[in-house]
């Protein structure tokens, strides 16, 4: 399995509309994807800023192909991100992983 994260941030005034935003494009999009095997985000504030994390698990390159392109270390966009002021991480890490659990739970069950 890969885990493919994506990092951007927005000021905090969009934090709520830009999660629902996430949930409607990367989430949804990735999710439908034969291949794709979870989505889950992790949000942290800091200086006035909400971080968004995007870690989606899939089951080959194959599949993170079909959604990001030949290019898939480029982060994949969308034509309304400008509306919440979102500056998007242009590169996205890719790890071999053991188990499509949440990254983002430590192992004292923390979200």
């Amino acid at each position: 399995m890969i885990s493919r994260t994506w990092h951007g941030i927005v000021p905090l005034k969009y934090k709520e509309q830009f999660l629902k935003h996430l949930d409607a494009t990367g989430v949804k999009d990735t999710t439908a994807l034969e291949g794709n095997m979870g989505a889950y985000v992790k949000v942290v504030e800091q200086n006035g800023y909400a971080h968004f994390f995007l870690c989606t698990i899939w089951d080959s390159f194959k599949s993170i192909i079909s959604y990001a392109g030949e290019n898939s270390e480029i982060a994949v966009t969308y034509p309304n991100d400008d509306k919440f002021d979102l500056v998007s991480d242009p590169i996205v890490i890719h790890q071999e992983i053991a188990t499509a659990k949440n990254p983002f739970e430590s192992y004292l069950g923390e979200k």
